[in-house]
């Protein structure tokens, strides 16, 4: 399900930017991806991801939602490379759709230093997300 489809878009309050690797909404306490079919997530489009968090949210930490509607790819190894750089995430929720999305967020999620829930449904991931300890301000 598409964020913009969900019962939450009409809740939270979010600001959508679209690139040309996919569209996301930034929220108060976390934003949400949603990458494009057959991308590949490289540095360089992390990054500029990066600089458009920061100008939005400033110095505050935020959760981030993967909504994997769509098949792409991404190296792992940049999970560390992006936390030491920017240190803005505190934790991921990875929605899945097939079996091979589930195993690929198995996979990444032993990448990471941060925690990353591997949830079946959006509403799962964004309730989730809303009660993470550190964004309870």
């Amino acid at each position: 399900m598409k964020f913009e489809s969900s019962r939450y878009y009409k809740l939270l309050k979010s600001h959508k930017i679209q690139t040309p690797y996919g569209d996301f909404y930034f929220c108060d306490k976390f934003y949400l991806a949603e990458i494009y079919e057959g991308v590949h997530l490289d540095y360089g489009k992390i990054k500029n991801l990066m600089s458009h968090l920061v100008d939005f949210y400033g110095d505050k930490k935020i959760g981030f939602i993967s909504n994997r509607i769509n098949s792409y790819s991404i190296d792992p190894h940049l999970y560390s490379k992006i936390d030491e750089e920017f240190d803005k995430i505190v934790a991921s929720a990875f929605v899945t759709y097939t079996n091979i999305s589930y195993m690929n967020a198995t996979m990444e999620k032993r990448f990471s230093k941060k925690s990353i829930k591997r949830c079946m449904f959006l509403d799962e991931a964004i309730d989730w997300v809303l009660n993470i300890k550190e964004l309870k301000t």
